[in-house]
This record gives structure tokens, sequence and C-alpha cells, in this order.
């Protein structure tokens, strides 16, 4: 199990170069950690880190980040557009994988003890790592910024978390805890109005807007009369979006006006939905939405499901490669617009994963590394890749046929079918890695030494599990093998009969792919003691039975079509 967490502390220093380094250097540093992000902005003065690392090593990290920013960051001097408290404005810890909330909110209150005490630096906790209630809001906790800090820290109820309640004019205090995974975004304006994005970001944000009369005399609602209660109060309105936070602001070095928005849940309010609402605001307005940028890293997930949204809103297939679909994304959100976005940068499973695996290879590599004399890869995960290769081209014949206005009535199918591939590809991909893996572990748990009965006992233990893994990998590749063959022949007898022979190859190395499997399966079963895989003998001669009937099928009907022509 690999315990990842992800890091994002806010530095207030966006200009001095060299200072950033240092801080960057700092956290570098640190075994176990890797960086994903540095963002500098000069109009905010502030730079935000993004990395990642094993639990202990982040910890460290962000430490040793916060310790050299409070050598260097003199808060009596700075400026800047951002709402900002010290140094190290926020240091929020994100669970990444095989992590909790609950031991992230650990972890915050070892780092905010540990900078408290060390560093005799004021630290607040929020969001889930709040002690109190009200202190769970950043920008509660943020309200007076720096320059109030001195008169608020006095206040008993504002006593910090860790560390002394006592001003720090060098570095301020800094806030700590665990969150989300929190999506940094700004919308960029055709305008320089900071008064129109700030009238915007009130329509969107959950917190929402006082209401007003609209003034006959301007589009911005700001300009209107606030209407209040019999107390005197004014009447409140929530936002369009919930966990969405927002504000208007002017970017200098872009020469135009921004929504600056985080996003707690994009899961509950999507990237796709707030970029939609705030071109029909705009529109409202007399302006126009320009683009986005997305600040920091994105989890892969929220542009894959704004791809799928304006994909659907262009009548096109869903049936396509990852890579597609996020650069559908990418230009319907503008993302281009002030910088280049690089998903290999900027997505963060893509920036974590390495790119030294047997489907990072170049096709001639690959066949290469296949031929020589070592026994992995081997059968097993060339049986997978015909599987996935039968997989592609199903989803390519989707593809043609959901394009083509004389197949209007199957687009709906041919959809289904497009997801279903890819669905299939990315699983048989994996499982190609994944075989030569499970061989891998068999070799290693049999060189395992066997000299005490403990180390026997270990031994066993591990060659037994290894076993079983090597068992799994080709089922499930046999399975959705054949997964492969059913679909060719919807593909086959529905599909664009100008790519009915592409549908039938399909056919014809997901049976590849099928048996292949099935006899790395039952190799494998031969030298397990499971009595439960003994019994897999019946169900693998079935896979193969079902395989070759609807193998035939799919052969005769593709011979049937192309005699027709």
């Amino acid at each position: 199990m690999q315990q990842l967490i992800e890091c994002v502390p806010n530095f207030s220093e966006g200009n001095d170069l060299n200072k950033i380094d240092s801080i960057v250097n700092k956290i570098k540093s640190v075994e176990g950690i890797t960086i994903l992000d540095v963002d500098p902005g000069k109009d905010t003065n502030r730079t935000v880190v993004t990395f990642v690392g094993f639990p202990n090593a982040v910890i460290d990290a962000a430490f040793e980040g916060i310790k050299e920013a409070s050598k260097i960051i003199d808060m009596s001097m700075h400026k800047g557009t951002h709402p900002r408290i010290g140094a190290t404005d926020v240091c929020p810890l994100i669970p990444i994988k095989d992590v909790t909330i609950e031991d992230c909110v650990e972890y915050s209150n070892v780092l905010a003890e540990r900078v408290g005490k060390e560093l005799k630096i004021p630290v607040y906790l929020y969001e889930r790592s709040a002690k109190i209630s009200e202190r769970k809001n950043l920008a509660v906790i943020r309200e007076g910024e720096y320059e109030g800090l001195e008169k608020k820290i006095k206040i008993r109820s504002w006593k910090p978390d860790y560390g002394p309640a006592i001003f720090n004019a060098y570095s301020g205090a800094t806030v700590i805890g665990c969150r989300e995974f929190l999506i940094a975004y700004n919308i960029n304006l055709n305008t320089k109005d900071t008064r129109l994005a700030t009238d915007i970001a009130f329509e969107i944000r959950e917190q929402g807007r006082s209401k007003r009369i609209k003034n006959p005399e301007s589009s911005n609602l700001l300009d209107g009369e606030i209407v209040r209660n019999e107390n005197g109060s004014p009447v409140k309105i929530l936002g369009l979006f919930k966990d969405i936070k927002a504000i208007g602001w002017y970017v200098n070095d872009y020469n135009r006006a921004q929504i600056s928005i985080n996003f707690i849940n994009y899961k509950v309010s999507s990237i796709h939905d707030v970029f939609d609402a705030v071109c029909d605001l705009a529109e409202e307005r007399g302006v126009r939405v320009t683009g986005s940028e997305l600040v920091g890293l994105v989890p892969k997930d929220a542009l894959v499901l704004a791809g799928k949204h304006y994909l659907t809103k262009q009548n096109r297939t869903l049936g396509v490669i990852e890579k597609d679909i996020i650069e559908c994304a990418v230009q319907s959100l503008g993302l281009n617009d002030v910088s280049k976005f690089n998903p290999s940068e900027k997505i963060i499973e893509y920036a974590i994963e390495s790119n030294d695996g047997l489907m990072d290879l170049p096709s001639r590599e690959l066949v290469s590394l296949i031929s020589d004399s070592s026994p992995a890869p081997g059968g097993g995960s060339v049986a997978a890749l015909a599987g996935a290769l039968g997989a592609a081209l199903l989803s390519m014949v989707g593809s043609l046929t959901h394009e083509k206005k004389e197949y209007l009535s199957s687009r709906e199918k041919m959809n289904e079918i497009g997801i279903s591939a890819q669905g299939l590809m990315s699983r048989l991909t994996y499982l190609v890695e994944e075989d030569t893996k499970a061989f891998n572990e068999i070799i290693k748990a049999n060189r395992l030494p066997n000299g005490t009965a403990e180390q026997k006992r270990q031994k066993e233990k591990k060659i037994t599990h290894a076993n079983n893994y090597a068992i799994e990998i080709p089922l499930q590749a046999a399975k959705l093998s054949l997964k492969v063959i059913e679909l060719s022949i919807e593909l086959v007898n529905h599909g664009n009969p100008n790519s009915v022979t592409d549908a039938g190859v399909a056919a014809e190395v997901g049976l590849a792919g099928v048996r292949g499997a099935c006899m790395n399966v039952l190799i494998n079963i031969s030298g397990s003691k499971n009595a439960e895989y003994k019994k897999l003998k019946k169900e693998i001669d079935s896979i193969i039975e079902k395989a070759c009937t609807l193998h035939k099928k799919a052969f005769n009907d593709t011979k049937k079509i192309i005699n027709k022509m």
C-alpha cells in the first residue's frame, strides 16, 4: 500500500524568483517528495506550490517550506491582491491514495504543533481539522488579513490553536488543515471593470449576495438599491452553486478582470456548469468570457466530466480516447486563453504517473522486448494486448458510425458501444502491465529465504498470494476479451459497412485474447493449492466455447456483408 498525501502551501511571494526557488528547493530536499507544480502570481504576490509524497515525508517537506518562508518573507512589506495572513498563508493537506480524511486531520495537527512550537508562528486549524466550528472557513480566519492580525490575536476567541498568541510581525500567522481536493479556477472577462466581475461572482457563489432593486441605467446589480427587511438588515439571496467561493478582481498581467473561483467539491458543482453559467451572466451584462485558467493541479475526473458534457452538446460520441475528451474540455473552457494548458503538468494523475510501463513503450520497442530471452512480458501480457487492440477497433468503428448522418437512429447505441469499448481497452491495457507484474511477483516470492520455520511460513504465504494473483489477472483478461467479441457482432451487423472488416478483426484478436488468457489461467491453476481455483477449469472451458461460437458468427456475418458489396 502506497499512501500518498498532496500538500498545497500558498506562500506570500510571487515576484522574487530567488525567494521562490529557495522555498521550493527546501521542499524538494526531503526524500520521497515529488513537486507537481509551482505557480507564482505577480499581481497576487503569491506562489502556490503543489507536491505529493508519503505522509511523513509530506509533513517534513511542508515544515521545511514554512520554515524557509518565515526566514525570507517579510510580511510587514508585503502587498498583493490576494487575501493573506502570513508568509505561509495556508497549508492544506489532501488525501490522495490509501489515506483517509481522518488520517490527514491527524497529520495536520502534527505539522501545526511543530510549526507553532519550533518556529513560534501562530497557527490556526481550518476545514476538517478545525477544533472550533467558526474556524472551518478560511475566509473567516483571514478577516482583517495580516494588517488586522496584531489586534485580532489578542482577542480571547482568536487564540491560535498552536503557537504563541503573540503577533509575529515578520511572518504573520499560518493556517493549516485537512480538506477535500480544492480546484482553484479563474474565468477571464473582456473588461477591466472589477465591479462587473464581482457582480457575477456574487451570483454564482454559494454565499450569494444582498438582494437589490435593478437600476434601469446599469446592467450591474451592484448599482441597484439594497432591499432590506423590517429590521433594516439586507435581504440575502443564495447563489446559484453549492460549495463555490468566488470573488472578482483585476489582473494587471492579463489587462482584464477575472472571476476567481474555488471549487470545494467539483462533484457537487462542476467546472463546466459554472463556466456555462458565467458565460450567460456575462452576456446579460454586456461582456464576454474570453477563457479560463486553472491554478495548480486538477483531478482528471473534473476535466473528463467537462469534456463529456461538451461532446454531448456537440452531438459527438463519448466513445473516444481519454486524450480527446480532455482536449474537448480544454478547448471548450478556453484553458489556453492566457497560457498554454499542458495536461501532463496540470492534471494530477498524469503528473504523478510514471512513464516507464510496457504500454508507454513504442510499438517496435515493445515487440522487441517481448522477443528477448526474458520470460516476461510473455503470453499473458500479449493476450491482454490482443483484447485491448480488439476493443480499440470497436471504438473506432463506433465513432465512424456515430458521425455519419445516415446512421442517426443508431447514434445512442453507437455511443454506448463506444463508451463500453473504451472501458474495455483501458482495463485490458492495465492488465498488460499487471500480468508481467504478477509473474515477477512469483519469481520474487520463490527467491525468498526459507532457512527458518518463520521464513518458510512467510515464503509459502507470499508464493500462494502471487500464484492466486497470477490466476486472477488472465481470468479478467479472458472475460473482458469475450465482451470484445460480443460487441464486435453488433458492429459487424449494425455499424458502418465500410468498416465491417475492422469489426471483424476485432473479433479475431478478441478470440486470441480469450484463448491466450485462458491458457495462462490453466497453467497457473496447475501450480495452485487453492481448491476454489481448481474448479475454474469448467468455467474456462465454458468461456472458450462461448468465445469460439461468437467468433464463428462474427466471422461468417463479416464474410456475408463483404460478399454483398
